[in-house]
C-alpha cells in the first residue's frame, strides 16, 4: 500500500480492519437514531445519516452503510458551514459544542433536513466532526410536512434556522428547544427526533475514543487519508476506462407548481485525460416555485447517480476529486435564499436519470432505466375526535429502470437513498387512514430486452371527518426513460373525488387544498422504470410469465412485444399459450 502524505505504508489487512471499525461508528450512529425516534419517517423509512468529516474542510471521511447517499456530499456542506461560521465570527470551539440548522442554502437538501455538528476533540484539538440529519416529521410552514408545491419562497415552507450552538461546552441552550418546539404543529415528534439525534452523537464519540485509544490518533488519521485516495484513485481508473469525448441528455419536470410549464435539466458530460466535466449549463433557469435546489445539494445528486454506476467506490470524497462541476449561478440547480427548495427530491431524481440515459451513450453495460422519478410526497392532516392534531407525510414507491443483468426492481424507493417505504401497517397505526388499495401497478414498467419495473397503485380512505390533502409529485408529463433502446415507463397519476365523481390536478402532480370528509378515497399510480434493451430481444418465456404473474397485461404484450410473441417460430411456444390461456 502507498504512503500517503508522507506517512508511512498502512498494511492492507490492517486498512480493511479499521475501515471497517471506522464505518461501524458511523452505522451505530443510524441504529440508534432510527431505533429512537419518534417519527415514522427516520424509524422506519431511515430518513436520517451520520458521519465522519474533515476537521479544516468538512469533507466526507465515514459514512454509514444505512444512512441516505444524498447526504454524503450535502453533510460536508453543511458541516463546511459551521468551520465557515467559526472563523467568520472568531468563535473558539470547545469539547461539548453542538451546532443545530436547517439551512439549505449552506447545508443543502431541504428545510425538513435539520443538521446536528459537533466538533469531536482529541488533546485539546479538534479531530474531526461527528454530524447528523434526520427529516423531522414538520417544521412549520404553510402546508404540514413542509412539502409545500405552491410555496414562493422559502419562508412558505418552514422554519429556517442558521447554524446555532444546541449545546455550549456540553450545557443545552433551552432557549433554543423552545424556538424548535413552538414552531412545529408536532412538538412531541420534533423533540423526540432530536434527542435521537443528540444520542447518536453521544455513542459516535464515545466509540470513536475507544477506536484512537486502541490505534492511535495518527494512524486512524492516516487510514481516514488513505480510504480517501484509494476512493479517488479507483474513480479516476473507471473514468480513464471510458472513451473521451462530450455526451449530452436531457430531461424535464412537469412544472414548477406556481406555472404549469416544464422545466429542463440538461447534462454535458466531457471525458479527457482521467476527468469527468459535468455541465448542466443548458437546464432552465430558476422558477419560482419549489423545485430549485442549492449547488450543495446537485453535487451531492450527481455524487448519488455516479455511486449507482461505480458500485463499488467508497463511500467519501474522494469520489469527486476526479470530477469538474459547471452549474450556472442563475439555473434552478443553484440558488440561495429567498427561492424555495422543499420539493428538491424531485429535482435531483432528474438529475440521477440524465447521468444514467448519458451513460447508456458511453458504457450502456453500465447503466440502466431511469426509475419511476418522484418520491410522491404526501401530507394528510387533521385533527382527531378528540382535538388532537394529526399530520400524515410519507413518500410512495414505484418502478425501477431494466438493466444490463435483468428487469428493474417492482415498487422500489427512490434511487436517492437506502431508504424504505413505511409500511401500511405503521401508517394505519399512527394515522386515521386506511390504506384499501397497496398493489403493483400492471403495465407500468418500460417494455424492453429488460423489462423495468412495476409501479404501484396505493388507494387511502379517510377515517376522520374533516381532511386536508396536500401533493407534491412529478412524472406527471413525462415518463421515466428507456435506455439502449428501451421504452419508457408509465406516467405518474393522482386522482381525488370531487363533485361526486374523480378529478386530476391541474398542475397535474402537484396541488394543494384537497378536502376529503370521511369515507372519501385518494389513489396514486406511481411510474414503472425504463426498459433496457430492445423489445425483440425479450425472451418469450419472461414475457409468458410477466402475463401470467399479472405484472403485463396480455393486450400489452401482444402490443409491446409483438415480435417476440407472434413471429419467429414461437408460436406454439410457452409465452404464446400463457397469452392464449388470458386472453
Amino acid at each position: 500500500m502507498a504512503a500517503v502524505d508522507g506517512m508511512k505504508a498502512i498494511d492492507p489487512v490492517l486498512l480493511a480492519v479499521l475501515k471497517g471499525r471506522l464505518e461501524q461508528i458511523a452505522d451505530e450512529m443510524d441504529a440508534t437514531l432510527f431505533r429512537s425516534a419518534f417519527n415514522p419517517i427516520i424509524a422506519e423509512a431511515h430518513d436520517a445519516s451520520h458521519g465522519l468529516y474533515h476537521a479544516d474542510t468538512g469533507e466526507t471521511l465515514i459514512q454509514g452503510k444505512s444512512g441516505l447517499p444524498v447526504f454524503v456530499g450535502a453533510m460536508s456542506f453543511a458541516v463546511k458551514a459551521v468551520i465557515d461560521k467559526a472563523k467568520a465570527e472568531n468563535l473558539t470551539l470547545k469539547p461539548g459544542d453542538v451546532f443545530i440548522f436547517n439551512d439549505p442554502y449552506d447545508g443543502g437538501t431541504h428545510l425538513s433536513d435539520f443538521k446536528l455538528v459537533r466538533p469531536f476533540f482529541r488533546r485539546g484539538q479538534i479531530y474531526c466532526y461527528l454530524a447528523s440529519v434526520g427529516h423531522w416529521h414538520d417544521v412549520g410552514g404553510n402546508v404540514p410536512g413542509n412539502y409545500n408545491p405552491v410555496a414562493t419562497e422559502c419562508y412558505q415552507e418552514g422554519m429556517l434556522i442558521p447554524p446555532v450552538r444546541l449545546y455550549q461546552e456540553g450545557v443545552i441552550q433551552d432557549d433554543i428547544v423552545a424556538i424548535l418546539k413552538s414552531n412545529s404543529r408536532l412538538p412531541g415528534s420534533l423533540y423526540g427526533d432530536l434527542n435521537g439525534q443528540i444520542s447518536a452523537l453521544e455513542l459516535g464519540a464515545s466509540r470513536l475514543d475507544a477506536l484512537l485509544n486502541d490505534y492511535g490518533d495518527d494512524e486512524i488519521l492516516a487510514v481516514m487519508a488513505e480510504l480517501k485516495a484509494s476512493a479517488a484513485a479507483l474513480m479516476q481508473s473507471y473514468i480513464s476506462d471510458l472513451p473521451e469525448g462530450s455526451y449530452s441528455a436531457e430531461d424535464w419536470l412537469d412544472n414548477d407548481g406556481i406555472t404549469d410549464k416544464a422545466l429542463k435539466i440538461a447534462l454535458e458530460m466531457s471525458l479527457k485525460q482521467g476527468r469527468m466535466t459535468l455541465d448542466f449549463s443548458g437546464t432552465s433557469p430558476a422558477c419560482d416555485g419549489p423545485v430549485n435546489i442549492s449547488r450543495a445539494t446537485c453535487i451531492a445528486a450527481c455524487y448519488v447517480a455516479l455511486k449507482h454506476i461505480f458500485r463499488d467506490v467508497p463511500a467519501n470524497a474522494g469520489v469527486l476529486e476526479p470530477i469538474d462541476f459547471i452549474i450556472p449561478e442563475d439555473s434552478l440547480l443553484s440558488v440561495g435564499r429567498p427561492k424555495p427548495v422543499g420539493g428538491y427530491t424531485e429535482t435531483i431524481l432528474r438529475i440521477i436519470d440524465v447521468m444514467f440515459v448519458v451513460m447508456s451513450k458511453i458504457a450502456p453495460d453500465q447503466t440502466n432505466g431511469c426509475a419511476y422519478g418522484t418520491i410522491n410526497a404526501l401530507s394528510l392532516a387533521g385533527h382527531r375526535k378528540n382535538g388532537a392534531r394529526w399530520v400524515m407525510f410519507s413518500f410512495f414507491g414505484g418502478g425501477h429502470g431494466g438493466h444490463p443483468n435483468g428487469d428493474g426492481l417492482n415498487h422500489g424507493n427512490a434511487p436517492i437513498s437506502t431508504a424504505t417505504i413505511p409500511p401500511l401497517e405503521i401508517l394505519e397505526a399512527a394515522y386515521p387512514v386506511r390504506f384499501t388499495q397497496w398493489a403493483l401497478r400492471p403495465d407500468s414498467g418500460g417494455p424492453g430486452k429488460f423489462r423495468g419495473g412495476c409501479g404501484a397503485i396505493y388507494e387511502i380512505e379517510m377515517l376522520e371527518e374533516e381532511t386536508d390533502a396536500f401533493l407534491f409529485g412529478e412524472r406527471g408529463k413525462v415518463a421515466p426513460a428507456g435506455v439502449v433502446g428501451g421504452k419508457n415507463g408509465a406516467l405518474n397519476i393522482f386522482t381525488y373525488p370531487n363533485g361526486g365523481g374523480e378529478a386530476h390536478p391541474p398542475m397535474v402532480s402537484k396541488m394543494v387544498g384537497i378536502h376529503l370528509t370521511e369515507g372519501q378515497r385518494i389513489r396514486l399510480e406511481t411510474p414503472g422504470g425504463g426498459g433496457y434493451g430492445d423489445v425483440n430481444e425479450r425472451d418469450p418465456a419472461s414475457v409468458a410469465e410477466d402475463v401470467r404473474l399479472g405484472y403485463v397485461s396480455p393486450t400489452a404484450a401482444r402490443n409491446d412485444y409483438f415480435c417476440v410473441v407472434d413471429t419467429h417460430g414461437i408460436l406454439d411456444s410457452a409465452a404464446t399459450q400463457s397469452l392464449r390461456k388470458h386472453s
